[in-house]
């Protein structure tokens, strides 16, 4: 396997802001890092993977999940930098349109990026 190319895989890994960070997705960079190791498939090949993955997940989410969510804090910072938006706010309470239960937290991140890459149209 080549250095660069494990690299660049590695590098997708931890800078993605994507699904890959859930349960699933981890699990399935386990299992890509395993086939890499024992030279079955090479990284290139997880980049793809990883990269249907994560169009997959999103197109699911979009079409099957029509419950809402609120949430109400008091913003600490915010910073928007390289076209990513980054939010800390406190003492944050969570509301589903259920009725449900609602659920705080003294601390929440949020991190938003545009989900079409940077030159793509409108």
């Amino acid at each position: 396997m080549a250095t660069g190319a494990q690299s660049f895989y590695e590098l997708y890994r931890r800078s993605r802001l994507t699904w890959v960070h859930s349960s699933i997705g981890l699990a399935l960079t386990d299992t890509l890092d395993d086939l890499i190791s024992d030279e079955r498939i090479n990284p290139q090949l997880a980049m793809k993977i990883l990269g249907n993955f994560d169009q997959a997940i999103t197109e699911a989410l979009q079409k099957n999940v029509k419950a809402r969510l609120q949430f109400k804090g008091s913003l600490d910072t915010y910073r928007f930098c390289d076209e990513v938006w980054t939010f800390l706010i406190k003492n944050v309470t969570f509301k589903m349109d259920s009725g449900s239960q609602s659920v705080t937290a003294n601390k929440v991140k949020i991190v938003s990026c545009n989900a079409k890459k940077p030159g793509e149209g409108p």
